[in-house]
């Protein structure tokens, strides 16, 4: 599947476009998690500002 997002990514009519995976912590259980978003480069910043 990573395959395909990156073939994907790199099309040029896609050129501003990240995948950001960002590590998220449960409440309940304590345990880490992962979240995975494809959005443009400028919104990616702003995701990892916190």
């Amino acid at each position: 599947m990573a395959k395909k997002v990156v073939a994907t990514l790199k099309k040029t009519d896609t050129k501003g476009y990240v995948k950001v995976i960002k590590t998220v912590r449960s409440e309940k259980t304590g345990a880490y998690t992962f979240k995975e978003e494809i959005m443009p480069e400028d919104l990616a910043k702003e995701v990892f500002k916190d």
